[in-house]
């Protein structure tokens, strides 16, 4: 048996959602903090055929089993005429907390079925962080291959996040009837792989993949309804001058990524790694948000003259800018970002993140390594503690 790996995800008390893509843990961890509950597997083909010709089987089967007060629906969207039987078991005040995993809210949504009335929270799932792990792996295999788990407890990491991309497609996206053509939807994968990192331009990804742009506006969307996929918007509080709107897009783990990204000859080592190292703080910062109790919000500071820092900390307890570099020094170019924008938020503490081993202070910038800062970033401790 595979060593359990804690997770700093926090179970409610009452009725979840318990929402991430697949091989992110969701069921390990469930299994782990509720080992005697009522499983329901979805992804299981005679549970799902049973379920989706009788839904009301579930009512059926919780109240024949009362002494089993946790009951986990792994997979939900698969089959989502079951959240008004939730609904109804959970109006019966019997004492049952409902846990309902999900890779997808896309079919959730199409339906327009009401998640329980408000009377569940939503919680999310992300692939390991670093600080998560006694024993990461090293840090060229993280920007490589990533931190989910399915891949990181692989003994062939590569071949299994092609798998995983492949019964994506299959499971998620073609049996699901999302698309139409699997082909101009595997095309527009490897389009939009480039755009990892970057301000998205769904005209250039159109023009790449030969597909038309309304096409690829849907074909994005659903990348961020099965999860595969997040943006982070322009930060423009208060701001004191003409700023980018369009929103940075990344996959939501590096490994994914790199797995996706076709690469040739002509195709620069530093610039893929770049975009990864990027990315691996990206869903750092995405995790940690979700994880902490009190809120803060994630964007990217970018001005029209494309003066840009890669992301932007802000809530109630800390104001922070982070710029990200994929080199062992420091050059003063590297800090333009972060120093225009002090110009326009003095009150922020800005950070530089990069591949070397020395923690410097070059002016009021804080530049600290990114391995460094990974490995101590854990939910609800102050930023300033790192």
């Amino acid at each position: 048996m595979e060593t359990y790996i804690p997770r700093f995800l926090l179970l409610p008390d009452q009725n979840c959602f318990l929402f991430g893509p697949r091989g992110t843990g969701k069921s390990t961890f469930l299994r782990h903090h509720l080992p005697d509950a009522l499983w329901i597997d979805l992804l299981k083909p005679e549970n799902y055929r049973n379920f989706k010709a009788w839904p009301e089987r579930l009512e059926e089967l919780v109240l024949g089993n009362p002494q089993q007060k946790d009951v986990v629906i792994d997979e939900v969207q698969r089959v989502p005429e079951l959240l008004p039987l939730v609904h109804r078991i959970v109006e019966m005040k019997l004492g049952h907390r409902f846990v309902l995993t999900g890779s997808s809210a896309r079919k959730l949504k199409t339906a327009d079925i009401d998640l329980l009335g408000g009377r569940a929270i939503r919680k999310s799932m992300y692939p390991f962080m670093l600080s998560e792990l006694l024993h990461p792996a090293d840090f060229e295999d993280m920007l490589r291959f990533g931190l989910l788990p399915v891949a990181f407890s692989s003994n062939d990491k590569a071949a299994t996040l092609d798998a995983y991309i492949s019964l994506y497609m299959q499971q998620e996206v073609y049996q699901e009837a999302l698309v139409r053509n699997i082909g101009d939807f595997a095309r527009f994968l490897e389009a939009i792989s480039f755009s990892h990192g970057s301000v998205l331009n769904v005209s250039n990804v159109a023009r790449e993949c030969g597909v038309g742009r309304k096409t690829v506006e849907g074909f994005i969307q659903i990348l961020y309804d099965i999860l595969l996929a997040f943006q982070i918007p322009v930060f423009a509080k208060k701001a004191s001058r003409m700023m980018s709107s369009h929103p940075k897009f990344y996959f939501f783990d590096t490994g994914v990524f790199q797995a996706l990204r076709p690469k040739g000859v002509l195709d620069r080592p530093e610039e893929i790694g770049g975009s990864a190292l990027e990315g691996l703080v990206a869903q750092h910062f995405q995790a940690w948000i979700s994880y902490c109790t009190e809120p803060f919000q994630l964007s990217f500071w970018r001005s029209l003259r494309g003066i840009e820092v890669d992301f932007v900390l802000y809530g109630s307890s800390g104001f922070y800018a982070f710029e990200v570099k994929n080199s062992h020094r420091i050059r003063p170019s590297d800090l333009t970002g972060l120093i225009e924008f002090g110009k326009d938020y003095p009150e922020s503490r800005r950070i530089l993140l990069y591949r070397g081993t020395d923690r410097l202070l070059k002016g009021d910038i804080l530049c600290l390594p990114v391995h460094d800062f990974l490995k101590r970033l854990k939910p609800n401790e102050s930023l300033d503690s790192i």
